[in-house]
């Protein structure tokens, strides 16, 4: 009995094997890994999971400001995005939103490729030149848009100004109130916030290019087209890819830039559905599920076209490796 108990003893005491270690250096290191995703993750849940299950759950409740009071908001299903569709100002609202993604990414894309080929070439003050576009996009959207109501005033306004001394117009054009061209007026400054940031990516990806293809491609006589069309075209198109995709996210959830500039008027002719869900929540009858419901209508759109972003950043990923 004693020898039995020795040998039990004996057999505990003896090193662990190398497979063991191996297993708990592994396990540790997995939870350390764990302890550092944790604050990640918190602030994930707290601050994007949490208001998003909340804005699903007003927006099939009558949630008004006077169930903000009581905390009694009566469930009502899919009324609200009933309601929503069959409100006046929605369907300005969803091609205004169409219009202004569509234009922002056209000219924000077109111009950006244009301005990085451009600083492509050396010459004096390349790089203060660049740094210089980047006010546009570094400056507070408040600030962006205050700059913006006054360049486009009808009376005092810069572009007015210059137009009238050029003898385009021959009057001032009401660019904030005209009910045709409030929308015109906010997609301007709306391109011109996001030009410096296509081009800086672009700009990125066209450093990335070789340029023995070019010296190449002009000893073979090709031209300047030619060069972008069959060398600067191809190799860019992962990034461009990215760009867009980026910026079409980026450009659907627009909203400070209307608020500061037209507050979605005049009429709500330059209502979105980002300014539609404010006006909805946050003005006239306070009705937090109809906004929400529009909140939501908008988080689906963002949230596929995030779903193509992040499938076609798996896909290059693949590729890569």
């Amino acid at each position: 009995m004693t020898r039995v108990v020795q040998e039990g003893a004996a057999q505990t005491a003896a090193p662990s094997s190398p497979k063991t270690r191996w297993l708990t250096l592994r396990r540790r290191e997995q939870f350390y890994r764990f302890l550092f995703l944790v604050p990640a993750l918190v602030y994930v849940l707290l601050f994007y999971a949490y208001p998003i299950f909340y804005n699903f759950v007003m927006s099939v409740e009558h949630y008004t400001l006077k169930t903000y009071f009581n905390g009694q908001a009566p469930f009502v299903g899919p009324d609200n995005f009933s309601h929503l569709i069959n409100h006046p100002d929605f369907g300005t609202a969803v091609s205004n939103t169409f219009v202004f993604t569509i234009g922002s990414l056209f000219f924000q894309f077109t111009i950006g490729l244009m301005i990085a080929i451009f600083f492509q070439r050396k010459f004096p003050l390349n790089a203060t030149l660049r740094a210089l576009i980047l006010i546009p996009w570094l400056a507070p959207v408040l600030v962006s848009g205050a700059v913006w109501v006054r360049l486009l005033d009808q009376d005092t306004g810069v572009v007015n100004f210059a137009l009238n001394s050029l003898h385009i117009t021959s009057s001032n054009t009401s660019w904030l109130t005209d009910p045709h061209l409030s929308l015109i007026s906010v997609l301007i400054a709306n391109i011109w916030i996001g030009i410096p940031f296509n081009m800086v990516i672009l700009y990125g990806g066209l450093q990335a290019i070789p340029g023995v293809l070019y010296e190449a491609a002009s000893i073979d006589g090709a031209n300047a087209w030619q060069r972008f069309r069959y060398i600067t075209w191809p190799l860019l198109r992962p990034v461009a890819t990215v760009v867009l995709l980026l910026g079409l996210v980026y450009t659907l959830k627009v909203f400070d830039v209307i608020m500061s500039i037209t507050r979605g008027g005049p009429a709500n002719t330059s209502q979105t559905l980002n300014t539609l869900a404010y006006s909805l929540a946050f003005t006239g009858q306070l009705d937090f599920g109809l906004g929400a419901a529009a909140g939501d209508i908008l988080i689906l759109i963002v949230l596929a076209f995030g779903l193509v972003y992040l499938r076609y950043a798996y896909r290059e990923l693949r590729t890569v490796a």
